[in-house]
């Protein structure tokens, strides 16, 4: 849901700002759109993942939230949500280096082009949809019959080649392909722990933690030089904590010898 959400809030204000009259197409094309020649030859990066958040028409950001709410719904559950995010992530990430190997081998593609949309991440949650439940029957929308999941990537991925080899229109089918293989080389990873284990917030904290342990045990240092330029002599632990001397009858932490600990 939180995919959906801010795919759609990228969508909405897109269109909000586009009724000011504002060149807000050509800007964001230029600068969050995957252009393979502004990510190799001006070394704009972001590109590689903020192309995924970017949608112009309403049918294409429709279809990609469609499908991504079926069938990531499921795969969320299976394998929770650090798990689903990391393949979605990947799916795009891996749509965008192939659209940018094959464009600049010139395989398929044109470096000159700009690719926008979530389809790479949709489609790697689509082969996982297939993998883990392959024999779940789905609607075969807008037709009017059931069919496998398994079948139903089998044609998926038959019909991507062969439209990607054709050139494929205004439809970035190499992208698709890309989301295909690197969902692929994730999903065999097999049920293992996430690529990524410590959440950012204790990342965060610990980093900062460990750089107040750092300025105390450096202001110790600096305090102790000052006390024996002054003819006193004071003690720290290895972690920055006073240590009293043994015969100081006043300690003020209850007689114990550790120092104080903040």
């Amino acid at each position: 849901m939180w995919l959906i959400g801010i795919n759609t809030a990228f969508y909405l204000s897109y269109l909000a700002l586009s009724l000011t009259g504002l060149h807000i197409y050509d800007f964001t094309k230029l600068y969050f759109a995957l252009t393979p020649i502004a990510v190799v030859g001006h070394g704009w990066l972001w590109q590689l993942l903020t192309y995924g958040f970017m949608h112009y028409e309403f049918w294409h950001w429709f279809g990609n939230m469609l499908g991504l709410w079926m069938f990531g719904a499921a795969i969320e559950n299976a394998w929770g949500s650090r798990r689903f995010i990391e393949l979605f992530s990947i799916g795009v990430f891996g749509a965008a280096l192939t659209t940018v190997a094959l464009s600049y081998a010139h395989i398929l593609g044109d470096p000159l082009r700009a690719t926008v949309g979530a389809s790479g991440g949709v489609f790697a949650v689509l082969l996982a949809f297939g993998i883990l439940f392959g024999d779940q029957e789905i609607m075969m929308f807008p037709f009017p019959f059931l069919i496998k999941a398994k079948y139903f990537v089998g044609i998926l991925i038959v019909v991507t080649l062969a439209f990607a080899m054709t050139g494929g229109g205004n439809v970035a089918y190499v992208a698709h392909l890309g989301g295909l293989f690197f969902g692929w080389l994730y999903i065999r990873r097999g049920i293992k722990p996430p690529l990524v284990n410590v959440s950012f917030s204790e990342r965060y904290y610990g980093m900062r933690n460990s750089f107040y342990r750092w300025k105390r045990r450096r202001a110790a240092r600096k305090f102790e030089v000052y006390m024996r330029q002054h003819d006193r002599d004071v003690h720290f632990d290895e972690h920055g904590n006073y240590v009293p001397p043994d015969d100081d009858s006043r300690k003020g932490n209850g007689g114990g010898k550790s120092g104080w600990v903040n």
